[in-house]
C-alpha cells in the first residue's frame, strides 16, 4: 500500500513564528535547531523542514496526532538527499504500521514544498511446520517476494534418509 502527503508552507509564515522561541522549540529537534543556525538565511530550510512534517502527518492519514512535531526530524544525505528520522510516538507509529518514507522538498523565495510517500512493507513471514513448510523473504530494495519450499527436505530427514 502507498499513502501520500503533500504541503507547502510560506516562508514568511514560518520567518514570524521563529521569532518565538517556543514555536522553534515545539516544531524542530534539537539537532534540526543546531543546523538551522549554522545557515546564513535558516527560513527557506526551516519552511521545508516544516512542510515536510506537515506532509509526513498527512500521509499518515491522521493529521497532528498521537505524535509531536519535533519528534519528526528531517535531515539531508551527504548528496543533499533528504529524510526522515523518528522518535518516540512517531518512531512507534511508524514501526507498527511497518512504514518506510520517501521525501522530496523544494523551495522558491515565498514558499517551500514537500511531498511524502510512505510504503506499508510486508508482514515478515513465518515458517510454518506440516507438509507444505516454506521459507518467505521479500528483498527490501525491490519488494519482490521469495519462496523456497522445504517440505521434501524435512519429510526426508525426519523418515532418517
Amino acid at each position: 500500500m502507498l499513502y501520500t502527503g503533500i504541503d507547502l508552507t510560506p516562508i514568511d509564515r514560518i520567518r514570524k513564528s521563529a521569532e518565538n522561541p517556543r514555536f522553534t522549540a515545539r516544531v524542530f529537534s534539537a539537532e534540526e535547531r543546531a543546523y538551522f543556525s549554522s545557515l546564513s538565511d535558516p527560513f527557506p530550510s526551516m519552511a521545508a523542514a516544516f512542510a515536510a512534517k506537515e506532509a509526513f502527518s498527512k500521509a499518515l492519514g491522521t493529521g497532528v496526532r498521537g505524535f509531536k512535531l519535533c519528534e519528526v526530524s528531517v535531515f539531508h544525505t551527504p548528496l543533499g538527499a533528504p529524510f526522515y528520522a523518528f522518535s518516540g510516538n512517531a518512531a512507534r507509529i511508524v514501526k507498527e504500521r511497518r512504514l518506510r518514507f520517501s521525501l522530496s522538498l523544494t523551495h522558491t523565495d515565498l514558499v517551500a514544498a514537500a511531498f511524502a510517500a510512505a510504503e506499508q512493507l510486508p508482514v515478515p513471514a513465518k515458517a510454518t511446520v506440516g507438509k507444505a513448510a516454506s521459507i518467505e523473504r521479500t528483498c527490501s530494495l525491490h519488494g519482490r517476494t521469495f519462496r523456497k519450499n522445504h517440505s521434501r527436505r524435512r519429510n526426508r530427514r525426519n523418515r532418517g534418509l
